[in-house]
């Protein structure tokens, strides 16, 4: 997983041809779907307007991918939007992830500084970033012409991966603090404008904020919109909640404070509790799935009759399940904070782009095999990736640390966008969350009676209740599945300690 947020898995990723279009100060940009070879893993105008984005979707396992231009004359590469990290960086064609024997290497593309009249290095060596899988991106940060969306920033600093083993590159949105020159000098001072910053600093927008619309797991594409949000893009009221600090005051991710969970089928509702309530998550377009604690991911499980697979060291389902009836509503900012529903066909995830591997024992013997999107993790931070944002609208608010959440509107074909009028403004059209201070309150652990477990599965047409008559609960059964050539890396965040 990157920095910050992201996960490596199997799957496709974009190659994608701009489409910019600009209208009354508004640039949106088109992307086209590129199919991958099997070795590729991936797995995260002016003043007073905005800068609109589409991002690609690849459905079941990547990230969400752009292209973006660089250098003089213009460089197009395809990157993957990461709001879990804060620097952009490209490969450099001479890595050797590029050139790598039985692939198409770097296929979204490389930058050729030598190429560029307008490129300067600005800081030799100092570009080195580590994740947490073990992989790496270490070269150089410079400084040259960037273009995204129509929007370009003649002077953005940048990272230049020659030593990598990662075939693409990342623009990352995040916290300027959280830059890997931060984390390599151990200082502050090192913090230079990255993209959000130095979008506000050309004057192309008001404020350091953007809202993000992934839109539902069919579709091919989303948009990140920088400066403003779209009111067509949700339904019902869009709440405010607060961003929570480090323990030293600082602001680094986007975590916040999930308060509740609540588990509802046509059979019923359970309200889960943990241990781990309430707790931070960091809210990251970076990551595939989203990751909850132990022991609250085991009563998820449960609900829905998932299996954990050693062989893939995560948990399973029948893919049938995508047609459950059965929610999950995410409580955030204490009992009165935005709740956001995500549906089963949004958390039942393709293992692999090809042939889906079967269920060879158990109660859900001769099914295909899916992943889930809720996996789970033994420490904090903790991750609502894409599984949960396809359903939520976010606006990321980096001046006021706050985020806006919403319901999203599922392939809304209407637009109205609204710029932050300025620096200070808060999310237009937006309510703060009220009491925010119960946020605090640490519910009793309760066990769930599972009432809404049989109407996942029943209203899916799956019956996954032969564990459960044995005394073992779907969750804890050991799921084999029979699968040929399929391999598949994963990596965690590491702990973080936030401020409730």
């Amino acid at each position: 997983m990157r920095r910050g947020a992201g996960i490596i898995a199997a799957g496709a990723l974009f190659a994608a041809t701009t489409l910019a279009q600009r209208k009354d100060g508004v640039v949106q940009w088109g992307i086209q779907r590129r199919q991958p070879p099997p070795e590729t893993y991936t797995r995260v105008r002016k003043r007073a307007s905005t800068f609109e984005e589409i991002i690609t979707n690849e459905e079941a396992r990547g990230g969400y991918f752009a292209t973006c231009r660089l250098g003089t004359p213009g460089q197009d590469l395809t990157l993957q939007l990461d709001t879990g990290s804060s620097d952009i960086w490209v490969p450099d064609p001479t890595a050797k992830v590029c050139s790598k024997s039985g692939t198409e290497g770097c296929a979204l593309g490389t930058f050729n500084p030598d190429r560029s009249s307008t490129f300067k290095v600005v800081g030799q060596g100092d570009f080195d970033i580590n994740y947490v899988d073990g992989s790496s991106s270490k070269g150089d940060y410079f400084t040259d012409a960037f273009q995204i969306g129509g929007a370009t920033l003649q002077n953005m600093t940048m990272g230049l991966g020659v030593n990598t083993d990662i075939a693409y590159g990342l623009v990352g949105v995040g916290y300027a603090l959280n830059e890997a020159i931060v984390g390599t000098t151990q200082s502050t001072a090192s913090v230079y404008p990255n993209l959000p910053v130095n979008m506000v600093k050309e004057k192309l927008i008001n404020t350091v904020a953007y809202s993000l619309w992934l839109n539902d797991l069919d579709s091919s594409s989303g948009n990140i919109l920088f400066g403003g949000i779209d009111t067509q893009k949700y339904k019902g009221d869009l709440t405010r909640i607060n961003i929570l600090p480090t323990t030293q005051g600082l602001y680094t991710s986007f975590a916040v404070a999930m308060t509740s969970l609540i588990a509802v089928s046509p059979s019923g509702q359970d309200t889960l509790t943990s241990k781990a309530f309430p707790m931070p998550v960091v809210l990251d377009s970076g990551t595939t799935l989203s990751y909850l604690p132990t022991d609250l991911a085991l009563q998820v499980w449960t609900e829905v009759g998932a299996l954990y697979s050693p062989e893939f060291e995560l948990a399973v389902l029948p893919c049938d399940m995508q047609n459950s009836e059965g929610y999950f509503s995410f409580g955030f900012g204490g009992p009165s904070g935005p709740q956001i529903n995500v549906s089963m066909d949004e958390l039942v995830l393709d293992l692999t782009s090809g042939r889906a591997p079967v269920f060879n024992t158990g109660p859900y013997k001769g099914m295909d095999a899916c992943e889930f999107g809720i996996q789970n993790f033994s420490s904090a931070p903790y991750l609502l990736g894409d599984t949960f944002l396809r359903s939520a609208y976010v606006v990321y608010d980096l001046v006021n640390n706050q985020v806006g959440l919403a319901a999203t509107d599922f392939n809304s074909t209407e637009s109205n966008i609204v710029p932050f009028p300025s620096l200070s403004a808060h999310i237009p059209s937006a309510t703060i969350a009220p009491d925010q201070s119960q946020a605090t309150i640490r519910p009793s652990v309760t066990t769930p009676a599972y009432a809404a477990s049989a109407g996942f599965t029943d209203s899916a047409g799956v019956n996954g209740s032969e564990n459960a008559a044995c005394g073992l609960p779907p969750a804890l059964g050991a799921a084999q599945l029979s699968v040929v050539g399929l391999s598949m890396v994963f990596a965690m965040l590491g702990s973080g300690m936030f401020l409730l």
